[in-house]
């Protein structure tokens, strides 16, 4: 009986959680996982890939930088057949790529070539992609440049929040994995070159980077306000000496919401509050509806907001 195959695991987040477990179902002998120490200033809201492997007796390593010549010795010595990478947040290097006398995978969360990059699903609704997914790939010097073997396919629904699809491809990245793993391990899984002109690269993105510029379309603020809803630090504006942090918001059309018009001073962009609900008129004369906010980082009902500074409709023009 030949032995089963050996890898070591560069994982992290809920998809390097369920991905870790899709290779123990398969019996594939992990010898080490190498995953992140937790950031003291990051909301830590999903699963700690280090509690799964020392649930299954599996070495844990946390190094600062996985390339350094020491820690690459220290691979070498393992001698896996695969590297795995499950939402690692470091790039693993050629000299590290190496190791694996069959290849190193990872895990992307976009349909490749779409989204190479950092946070593909934040990125896929800002966008306002009605589709996303998941892709295992193999590792080169290029990030989320290798040959595909594994896609799965999500739908973005409108109102869909950046966290709500990341669940979605979590999934999708198991799924994926569970279907391809014994072709991969057998040596018969299909592996196709991307064409790289069909998409594009994306960096990470910033707390500050969540700003509402009201001018812009409706649509386009409500793909803001759900891509960097919770668990991500959310989207904000200042109104009259406050600091507002919008947590959620359905995109609605309401021709008949009558709105004051310019001669009243509210001819652009504004909030106004009817019968207990929030809407914003944007740019483009879209209306969004704001279900749930902060005022100063403390809870607020959104109907309240335009009495509680001071007018019904509030104009958002500088």
């Amino acid at each position: 009986m030949s032995r089963p195959a050996k890898a070591i695991v560069f994982a992290y987040h809920n998809v390097g959680a369920r991905c870790l477990r899709v290779l123990l179902a398969h019996g594939v002998d992990v010898a080490l996982v190498v995953t992140h120490q937790d950031n003291p200033d990051e909301n830590i809201w999903f699963e700690r890939v280090a509690d799964v492997a020392r649930d299954y007796g599996i070495p844990v390593a946390m190094p600062d930088d996985p390339n350094t010549p020491e820690f690459v010795a220290r691979l070498q010595a393992l001698a896996p057949d695969f590297f795995f990478s499950f939402y690692y947040r470091l790039m693993l290097k050629p000299a590290l790529l190496a190791v694996p006398t069959r290849g190193g995978y990872n895990m992307h969360g976009s349909l490749l070539p779409k989204y190479r990059g950092r946070v593909p699903v934040n990125w896929a609704v800002i966008h306002g992609e009605t589709e996303t997914g998941a892709t295992l790939h193999r590792m080169v010097e290029k990030p989320d440049a290798g040959e595909i073997v594994a896609q799965q396919a999500v739908p973005i629904l409108p109102d869909d929040t950046a966290g709500e699809v990341f669940n979605k491809t979590t999934l999708a990245a198991e799924m994926a994995l569970d279907r391809v793993l014994p072709a991969l391990l057998s040596g018969t899984a299909p592996h196709v070159m991307p064409d790289l002109t069909q998409g594009g690269y994306f960096g990470g993105r910033r707390p500050e980077d969540g700003r509402i510029d009201w001018t812009r379309p409706a649509r386009e603020v409500h793909n803001l306000i759900r891509a960097v809803a919770p668990p991500y630090p959310g989207a904000f504006f200042e109104l009259r000496g406050h600091r507002i942090k919008v947590l959620g918001s359905h995109s609605l059309r309401l021709p008949d919401l009558e709105w004051p018009g310019a001669a009243e001073g509210f001819g652009g962009p504004a909030l106004m509050s009817r019968e207990g609900r929030l809407f914003a008129r944007c740019g483009d004369g879209g209306i969004v509806r704001i279900t749930s906010l902060e005022l100063d980082s403390r809870p607020a009902h959104p109907g309240d907001l335009p009495s509680r500074l001071g007018g019904n409709p509030i104009s958002l023009l500088p």
